[in-house]
């Protein structure tokens, strides 16, 4: 490799040695491209406590996307999409990886996510007198264009939109649908017109539909997923990305408030069988974790719910987490694998993951764009 990117893939025999040459020996390792996180929030941490959200500011946020941006790239995962946060502090914390003077992986980021009002995305924890709203609420057709050029103009990568109701926002029902159909086809006719993926988290299947039909780019959590949506995600290439590993976290150390309770213990109940009818399908996944729902770090968790819950093969899962989510990004030509022309992002475990995709929870050695972040010693 040269600077940041592969030169080459061949036999260390074949590869003379050249002036000023570093040579890096991970022949005792098993070695794979860097991982993939297609649902990151970088700058939020696990923290469920509604008062926390309340007293969140730009900088807090910064401060906690620094100290996560560090502990997902050393975790092995080299490349994530970061999709929701006020403020655009994911823009800034990804000019500042960009520019070289924070560690983390390369990022695309979404800014605010778009919510109607009162949806999974508003805020809705302060009573009428306040007059507070999520940073990314808008409605109608007018709005929701607004909005879309608004989080490019700011920085956005891609956008984020509630195609339903969640879990760990008060007093909206995952199961419903929140945007219309009209409005989005109006988001993603504008989000692609300008060069933007559209994610849309949804929950229920009249959204997951809707959101499909109207050519989103990505279905994130898919909970209520039914045969419809599995058909109509396979007819129009849509990604499903499961965020599954944090059901189990959450069941076994999530200690939600009450008013988050009974909507977790409703999709837990039914979103891994759906998802499994999605995989057998075959609907294309993407790996993501919703990471900050449970810690940072752990996002390699993932693969092990992909392969011992839902059936793939350890090499299926692993392409979850590198070419397919490169092909979701539009990224094919810089990440997921590695070969001559794409980014030096190179990772190496000590055990076989084809024989036990666990060994990549315990990544040993990180390199991004040709620079060593752990091991290589």
């Amino acid at each position: 490799m040269s600077g940041d990117k592969v030169v080459g893939v061949a036999a260390t025999a074949a590869t003379p040695a050249g002036a000023g040459d570093t040579v890096v020996d991970l022949s005792k390792l098993y070695v794979l491209p860097g991982l993939i996180d297609v649902h990151t929030h970088l700058t939020m941490a696990t923290n469920f406590d509604p008062y926390w959200e309340l007293t969140m500011t730009p900088a807090k946020a910064g401060i906690i996307g620094v100290e996560n941006a560090k502990v997902t790239l050393e975790a092995g995962f080299t490349t994530v999409r970061n999709v929701g946060a006020d403020d655009f502090a994911d823009v800034a914390l990804r000019d500042e990886v960009n520019a070289g003077r924070v560690p983390g992986p390369h990022m695309q980021v979404s800014g605010p996510p778009l919510s109607i009002t009162g949806g999974h995305m508003d805020n809705n924890l302060l009573p009428m007198e306040y007059h507070d709203k999520g940073q990314g609420v808008a409605d109608g057709i007018a709005e929701v264009q607004h909005m879309v050029r608004q989080n490019i103009k700011y920085g956005a990568d891609l956008i984020k939109i509630g195609a339903t109701g969640g879990v760990l926002s008060k007093g909206d029902d995952p199961q419903a649908s929140q945007y219309t159909l009209e409005e989005m086809q109006a988001i993603v006719a504008d989000a692609h017109r300008l060069g933007r993926k559209v994610a849309a988290h949804a929950h229920g299947a009249q959204g997951i539909l809707w959101a499909t039909q109207a050519g989103v780019d990505s279905i994130e959590h898919g909970s209520y997923m039914d045969d419809a949506c599995i058909a109509a995600m396979k007819a129009h290439g849509t990604y499903f990305v499961p965020t599954a590993y944090l059901i189990d976290w959450v069941q076994q150390y999530g200690n939600l408030p009450a008013l988050y309770q009974q909507k977790m213990k409703d999709v837990s109940a039914v979103a891994k069988a759906n998802a499994v009818k999605a995989i057998r399908a075959g609907v294309k996944v993407a790996l993501g974790t919703d990471a900050a729902v449970y810690p940072h770090g752990l996002n390699a968790h993932e693969v092990d719910v992909y392969v011992n819950q839902f059936g793939m093969t350890p090499l299926e899962a692993i392409r979850t987490g590198t070419v397919n989510a490169a092909d979701l990004m539009g990224w094919s030509d810089k990440v997921g694998s590695i070969a001559p022309g794409k980014w030096a992002d190179v990772i190496a475990v000590e055990g076989d993951p084809l024989k036990d995709v666990k060994t990549l929870e315990k990544v040993v050695f990180v390199m991004k764009a040709g620079v060593v972040y752990k091991g290589g010693k």
